[in-house]
């Protein structure tokens, strides 16, 4: 079959291992001092792995492979005493998926206390860290939100995040692409019950509620989306549902 996966550029890739330990799949190994895909249905094409390498070494293509096979996975990782979507020994945490208990933070005067608990239910936050499988994305109420607003409105905690399942990115330096590919599959894979999309009043800040728009209309599912704009001096400035992508043009013969 002809589908997405993992190619990497040799030239570039300084065998850092750090892409091995951003593949929750165990489909990378550090082969001769390159970075390498052991087998092709290892990789399950979501390119987590990307935001792990330095120098830039990998990127998503289209071409026949294998389809992925999450059965021989599971038997690989497990040779290897590893489990799905845990980081590697030594390695970075940042994919391993964990359900968090919200608490109240640590050394915060009294007087803010109130205002400092923590609503995070889960680790990561980054959309392209996440896996689609993650158990806490299971019927979610998914909040979309840009890098920047959660440091801007300082109700963040309170207002939008209880009750929701925060992923975090930015349209402006991040591949959007991958960003609509991989939201698209966890819509399709997950019960979602309605996305909230948070972003900035800046325009390079808009691409957040097309991505949602353009995910949910690839899923193929009917997902309610709202976008929410944040001022920049942390007030809520629109509300309201999410323009859905434009259809494509048809030419006249």
């Amino acid at each position: 079959m002809k589908r997405k996966i993992i190619e990497i550029d040799e030239s570039l890739c300084d065998g850092c291992g750090q892409c091995v330990t951003g593949c929750a799949e165990g489909a990378l190994e550090i082969i001769d001092g390159k970075a390498r895909v052991v087998a092709d249905h290892f990789c399950d094409g979501l390119g987590a792995c990307i935001g792990h390498c330095p120098t830039g070494a990998l990127q998503i293509i289209e071409r026949e492979a294998p389809e992925f096979d999450e059965k021989a996975v599971e038997a690989h990782l497990a040779a290897m005493g590893k489990t799905s979507h845990a980081a590697a020994p030594g390695g970075c945490p940042s994919t391993q998926a964990m359900t968090l208990s919200p608490c109240q933070q640590a050394n915060v005067p009294t007087a803010q206390a109130a205002s400092a608990a923590s609503a995070l239910s889960h680790w990561p936050v980054k959309l392209r860290l996440v896996p689609p499988t993650a158990p806490f994305l299971k019927g979610a109420r998914l909040l979309l939100t840009s890098d920047c607003v959660p440091p801007a409105f300082p109700a963040f905690h309170s207002a939008f995040l209880p009750g929701r399942v925060a992923l975090l990115g930015c349209p402006k330096f991040d591949d959007v692409a991958s960003y609509v590919e991989k939201l698209t599959e966890i819509v399709r894979q997950n019960d979602i019950a309605d996305i909230t999309v948070l972003q900035m009043e800046v325009p390079c800040c808009a691409g957040m509620a097309r991505i949602a728009a353009a995910a949910v209309a690839a899923s193929g599912r009917a997902v309610p989306v709202t976008r929410v704009v944040v001022g920049r001096g942390g007030e809520i400035v629109s509300m309201g549902p999410a323009e859905a992508p434009p259809a494509p043009r048809l030419h006249a013969l």
